[in-house]
């Protein structure tokens, strides 16, 4: 219908109207206290979300008061330091587990506690930009720079991929199943597209009566409160899809295929503490007395695989190269007395534990290595198999900064002081990848967080295929004795779980004080065939049957106990072990784009769209 000149005439009048509102809106800023206030609710139901307290339905609203800010007619860039102290509450409740290994781990947790809270107020910084630079819908834009962000702080300083939105969902297991296309970063975005299209659903003039913005002045064009209407429900409707093709996903690929019988591997956990002092000969032969017995109460049952935690077996592996002299290995090693280096008694033992129990063993320990140029300690895993004693052995990659090595000590020497190992400087990483291969099988061993790590375990698996065949089996060995029995536990099996999903290869976890587990390749954390209760054979109690409480369905642990079953074997493949973390990339790439376009292509900012104040007018 063609307008009139009274209608064009109109429209001119409320489209001025918009212009002014949008000019008065970059001069408003919202109060800091109320932005605190929707910062500290978001960190409060994100924590909700996650263990210790485990409510995952949470996650799916937790982020919609941050979005709200993101909303804003104006922009927030000067309440950054409000939104980072909101980030720095979620991060110190989070990670408090970090302060219980050693008084001079709280430096550590508050200063990691620091920077992660920084990608609080960046994520809001972004979301803003899309939103006014591109005109996204707040639906597009915060799930690509949540997604970007995390992906960032996956690799930036050695990367941190724990307490993933994503991650608060592992019971869905049908909606994970979409790990092994798009890794963890895939259900991340399902959740922050859900709390998007929740947040975009919320009137804009609530917040004023919320002190977030001021008195809004004027009525927009109806037709522009039409079409923001629209563009609400259709994040709603790409909310609920996304959602319904991940399930739909997920039951496709559960139904695919069957597992197939795999080996039989038996758990070793015990309940030592770990700590930064050295370790006593008194308390070197506790552990192995422990972890000893409970391997031989698994013999009956007979496991093809013994695991034992990381560092568990105590005594260190020497190897020296053979040319050296005692004289050039004590001046290498003056630490060591030069005839350890060819002792025997390791290897020996080792082999016959192997012997004993009929079964291959893989246990986590540390080596000491002595070459021509330098003598140096590695953090092991090594294969023991009843016919060859000790015939393969694996040095972690990815070593933990300050927990096994100092980063940065030969620019920073005061560092040292932070780390357990002082000026030696700590271990040294690996360079090689191994894998264990007993009869038929092959494994493929991680050590300690390097299953926290999503691209490393992927790029693992990706290179140990062979002849078209991946590895049948992760193994992880894990001392989580730092954490007494603290919701790092329950975080450190969750993110394992996904490891799985994304590789479709199943793993078994031994770890020190808990949570030891056999994890399938659907992310489904497996009640063990057989459990040796230790703990309640020495206290005359019924053992345990499940590795839960009845009660709270809580994962037990600081016990000692061994955990035996079957692994189920994975034969599906996965597209995110080919093609790695595309989605995580591209987001990433997105946020670098606009934060550029932001920096070097000034041009006047506007407001929120017009169509969400008139939205706000009209409501």
């Amino acid at each position: 219908m063609t307008k009139t000149p009274q209608s064009r005439s109109t429209t001119g009048e409320q489209k001025s109207g918009v212009a002014e509102l949008i000019a008065k809106g970059r001069q408003q800023r919202p109060s800091a206290r109320m932005a605190l206030l929707m910062g500290w609710i978001s960190a409060a139901l994100l924590w909700v979300s996650s263990p210790p307290l485990d409510l995952g339905p949470v996650a799916w609203i937790a982020l919609v008061p941050l979005l709200l800010l993101c909303r804003l007619p104006q922009s927030v860039n000067r309440q950054g330091l409000v939104l980072w102290l909101a980030g720095l509450a979620f991060w110190l409740t989070s990670l408090q587990w970090m302060r219980l290994g050693d008084l001079m781990m709280y430096p550590a947790w508050l200063a990691h506690s620091a920077y992660l809270a920084c990608y609080w107020p960046l994520f809001v910084w972004l979301t803003q930009l899309a939103r006014r630079h591109f005109r996204m819908p707040l639906f597009v834009a915060a799930p690509i720079m949540w997604i970007g962000l995390e992906y960032l702080r996956g690799h930036l300083f050695t990367g941190f991929s724990w307490y993933l939105l994503g991650h608060t969902q592992y019971r869905w297991i049908g909606l994970i199943q979409v790990s092994d296309l798009a890794g963890g970063y895939g259900v991340s975005l399902l959740v922050m597209l859900a709390n998007a299209a929740i947040a975009q659903l919320i009137p804009l003039r609530w917040l004023e009566h919320w002190g977030l913005i001021l008195q809004r002045e004027g009525r927009m064009l109806e037709a522009a409160a039409v079409d923001y209407r629209r563009q609400q429900w259709i994040g709603v409707v790409a909310a609920v899809l996304a959602v319904l093709a991940a399930l739909g996903y997920g039951q496709l690929r559960r139904t695919q295929t069957d597992f197939e019988t795999g080996p039989r591997i038996a758990l070793i956990q015990g309940d030592f503490p770990a700590t930064t002092k050295p370790l006593t000969r008194e308390e070197f032969e506790a552990t192995y007395r422990l972890y000893n017995g409970l391997t031989g109460l698994t013999v009956r049952h007979q496991p093809d695989v013994v695991v034992w935690p990381e560092a568990m077996f105590r005594y260190a592996l020497f190897d020296a190269d053979p040319n050296l002299t005692e004289a050039e290995l004590a001046a290498l090693a003056p630490h060591v007395d030069p005839p350890q280096w060819r002792n025997p008694q390791v290897h020996e033992t080792l082999a016959d534990l192997s012997q004993k129990t009929n079964a291959a063993l893989i246990f986590g320990i540390p080596s000491l290595i002595a070459t021509p140029q330098a003598s140096y300690s590695h953090n092991s895993a090594v294969f023991v198999t009843p016919e060859g004693g000790v015939s393969g052995r694996y040095d972690k990659l990815h070593l933990v900064p300050f927990g096994e090595y100092v980063p940065l000590q030969k620019w920073l020497p005061f560092l040292a002081m932070f780390s357990p190992y002082g000026a030696d400087g700590g271990m040294r990483p690996g360079d090689k990848i191994h894998v264990f291969e007993q009869e038929k099988w092959r494994f493929l061993p991680l050590i300690c967080f390097e299953d926290t790590v999503p691209h490393l375990v992927r790029s693992l698996a990706a290179a140990t295929q062979a002849d078209g065949r991946d590895v049948d089996c992760l193994v992880n060995m894990s001392n989580d004795g730092w954490f007494h029995g603290s919701a790092e536990h329950d975080q450190h099996l969750i993110t394992a779980a996904f490891r799985c999903v994304e590789t479709r290869i199943p793993m078994v976890r031994a770890a020190n004080m808990g949570i030891s587990a056999f994890i399938d390749g659907d992310g489904v954390i497996r009640e063990p065939e057989t459990i040796i209760d230790l703990d309640a054979q020495q206290a005359g109690e019924a053992p345990r049957k499940t590795m839960r409480d009845p009660i709270t369905g809580k994962f037990y642990r600081q016990n000692n106990w061994a955990l035996i079953s079957t692994v189920p074997l994975d034969p599906r493949g996965s597209l995110y072990v080919r093609c790695g973390d595309w989605l995580g990339l591209l987001s990433l790439i997105c946020c670098a784009a606009l934060t550029l376009h932001a920096l070097f292509k000034r041009r006047p900012q506007e407001a929120a769209p017009a169509t969400e104040l008139a939205a706000s007018g009209q409501d």
